[in-house]
This record gives C-alpha cells, structure tokens and sequence, in this order.
C-alpha cells in the first residue's frame, strides 16, 4: 500500500551547494539520502514531494557545512499482509512465476499462481492441466500478498498467491464473473419456471 509519511530529520547541506536557493538545496539533500531507502517501518521510499518546514541552520565546529532541522513529506510503498495488488508477470521459472508491483517484485510459487495441476514449459509459461490456462511474461494479474520479509533490509521478500476467488490474470477473472452471472441467470430462470409451474398445478 502507498503512502505519505511526515519526518523529521537534520538535514547536512554541503557547502558546494550553498549557491542554490535553501529549499532547493535541502531537497537535493533529502531526495540524495532517502531515495530508493527501505526499511521494516517506512517501507519503501518512492519520491520526497514536500518540505513542510526548515529550522534556523547550524554550523558544527570543524565541518564546513550547514545542517537544517527539517519536516518532510514521503512517498513509500509498505506492503501488507493480505493486500491485493495487480502487478505485471516480470519472469517465469520452474518453481512460479516473478511479478513486478512497482516499486518491488514479489514471488508466485508455482502451487500458488492456480487452482490447477500447473506444469512449466521451457517456452517460459505455466499451464494448468484441467482449465488449460495458461500464465506468461508481461501477463497482468491481480494477487494478494501472503508473505513479507525483511530480514534481509536491501532486498525485501513478498510472497504472493493467485489461487483463490478474484485472483488470477484479469481475463480469468472477467471469465469467472461473466460464468457466475450465468449459474445465477439460469438458476433463476429455473426458480422462475419452478414458481410458476407451483403456480399453474394449484389452478
């Protein structure tokens, strides 16, 4: 999930920036060091678009630069345990499939990606054996998320499921709903027939 989170931090502006406008300058310095910064707590760090408020700058004996105390605005992605995402398939192996969310790619395993026998091909796809579906690169697909992991900070680990219910690649789920509004259509109908023959029999 994205989102906007206020912080406050000493920001250290170097010297050779000096020339540029203090905002600009602070920006630059704050855009340099959380860009790209992943944490357990923030999550994901994706823009810097606000600066709510810049302290009086201090001068530290011996380092010639100036540090600000600051309020700043984030931009990050944190993902949650049992959020669904739609996400881009990025690559296919044999043990499931890569797909790219954003900011982050998570993993399918192969027993996740359908509620089907799935057999990988070497042409990169998996195949369920009885629905014949069938999953590939570039495929866009709706997943939720089942494991998150930062134990390793740098690269962060989500594991992701398509099997149940409104999951899967979108033409699936358009498929599943236009089949159900069917069952639904022809279970009525059938009450409605039912009713009405009810109906005719007490005449």
């Amino acid at each position: 999930m994205f989102y906007k989170v206020d912080l406050r931090d000493h920001i250290r502006v170097p010297p050779n920036l000096f020339n540029l406008p203090l905002e600009e300058a602070v920006i630059n310095r704050i855009k340099s060091k959380y860009s790209g910064y992943i944490s357990k707590d923030l999550g994901i760090v994706i823009d810097v678009p606000n600066i709510k408020e810049i302290g009086e700058g201090v001068i530290i004996p011996g380092d010639g630069a100036s540090y600000y105390d600051v309020m700043f605005e984030l931009i990050t992605f944190k993902p949650e345990m049992q959020e669904v995402i739609v996400g881009k398939i990025k690559d296919i192996a044999e043990f499931g499939a890569f797909i790219n969310i954003g900011p982050i790619d998570g993993m399918i395993h192969i027993s996740q990606t359908m509620d089907d026998f799935v057999s990988y091909s070497k042409d990169k796809t998996l195949t369920g054996k009885e629905t014949k579906r069938v999953l590939k690169v570039n495929d866009i697909c709706r997943a939720r998320i089942i494991a998150v992991s930062f134990k390793d900070v740098l690269n962060p680990k989500l594991g992701l499921t398509m099997r149940q219910q409104g999951l899967g690649r979108l033409d699936w789920i358009k498929e599943e709903g236009e089949e159900k509004t069917a069952t639904k259509k022809e279970e009525k109908e059938g009450k409605d027939h039912k009713e009405h023959k009810e109906k005719k029999e007490k005449k």
